[in-house]
């Protein structure tokens, strides 16, 4: 990606983000975030990523709701950042924070395993419930 297709990526990005949190009003749309942006290099078409808090009928929803709304936030780009063409703008779920949440689970899943068994190597042999003898201290069957 170009340095001004990355810049102009940044800037829609921005922009709505902007849009959302105060020109669209569709109650669909609750809690997203836009975590990321890529034009194509012709600058016809602007995809962006997203995250969105709920369970699977919200992320649904709000998807549905952002794609509702991309026709009025496609006008407001032109109109907002001065483009001489207005970029197609497609919305995509970002499913990375998921799968980075999943690894670190993994990890740490695989990170207790591994204390588990540096404890069990420590110490091989674990030492033996005291023998309940005669109380004099003596091997038991001395006398």
């Amino acid at each position: 990606m170009s340095t001004r297709t990355e810049r102009l990526a940044d800037l829609i990005r921005d922009e709505v983000a902007r849009l959302l949190l105060r020109e669209v009003k569709d109650p669909r749309i609750g809690f997203v975030t836009i975590t990321g942006a890529k034009v194509t290099p012709d600058l016809r078409q602007a995809r962006l990523f997203v995250s969105i808090l709920g369970d699977e009928a919200a992320r649904d929803a709000a998807l549905e709701g952002l794609r509702h709304s991309a026709h009025f936030i496609q006008r407001a780009l032109f109109r907002n950042l001065s483009l001489r063409h207005s970029p197609v703008v497609l919305f995509e779920i970002d499913d990375s924070l998921e799968r980075g949440d999943r690894i670190e689970r993994v990890l740490q899943s695989l990170h207790a395993v591994e204390e588990e068994q540096e404890e069990v190597e420590e110490d091989p042999n674990p030492e033996k419930p005291a023998d309940r003898g005669s109380g004099d201290g003596s091997p038991e069957g001395t006398a």
